[in-house]
């Protein structure tokens, strides 16, 4: 599969429409295929610490501090990015330099069938501090959590990620008896500030 040529000077489509490069973007914006960086900006690059041909034809899998965080998103987004969808969510990434950083990510999928064939992610950096109680909840709990605070139900949660409605359950009243957490509001704050 060739890329489209996101590089190229910017032109005018039939119909008076601009089209701008990727390049011209003043956001951190990736082209990818199958969770490869087929193309990124001089934003994108320099947000991990890159130069942009160092990023070209790579996995996205080098910019998270651990392989499990890279498959456990790709399994979110699967499952959420489908049928042309944008999606978002808040995650850790990793810079160039072992540094953690917390990023916004929003995509769009141009491929309904199969949201990874050809999607344009944007990165947005966030001023919030890596909380080292983070530690304290297993990656497990922190995916349920994560889907907790996009308003997903239990259900829905056991769905996505392919557990049982009860065991989602049980993480969630496992962290709340830990913490003294009285509700789900309260679990969603407490997680937020850990985040």
């Amino acid at each position: 599969m060739t890329a489209p040529d996101l590089s190229s000077s910017a032109s005018i489509e039939p119909g008076g429409g601009k089209l701008f490069r990727l390049a011209d973007l003043p956001v951190p914006m990736v082209y990818a295929t199958h969770r490869i960086i087929r193309d990124c900006n001089f934003e994108f690059a320099e947000t991990f610490g890159y130069e942009r041909h160092e990023l070209i034809d790579q996995s996205f899998s080098r910019l998270y501090p651990k392989i499990r965080d890279f498959v456990r998103t790709g399994e979110m987004w699967r499952t959420n990015f489908a049928g042309g969808k944008v999606y978002h969510d808040e995650r850790v990434m990793r810079r160039r330099d072992g540094s953690s950083f917390w990023c916004r990510v929003r995509g769009r999928s141009r491929n309904l069938a199969d949201p990874f064939a050809e999607a344009l992610y944007c990165f947005e950096p966030m001023n919030r501090a890596i909380a080292g109680n983070a530690s304290l909840i297993s990656d497990r709990q922190k995916q349920v959590l994560t889907l907790v605070s996009q308003g997903k139900t239990n259900a829905q949660i056991a769905q996505e990620i392919g557990l049982s409605k009860r065991t989602i359950e049980a993480h969630r009243a496992r962290i709340m008896r830990s913490y003294g957490l009285r509700n789900s509001a309260e679990l969603i704050a407490w997680f937020s500030s850990l985040r």
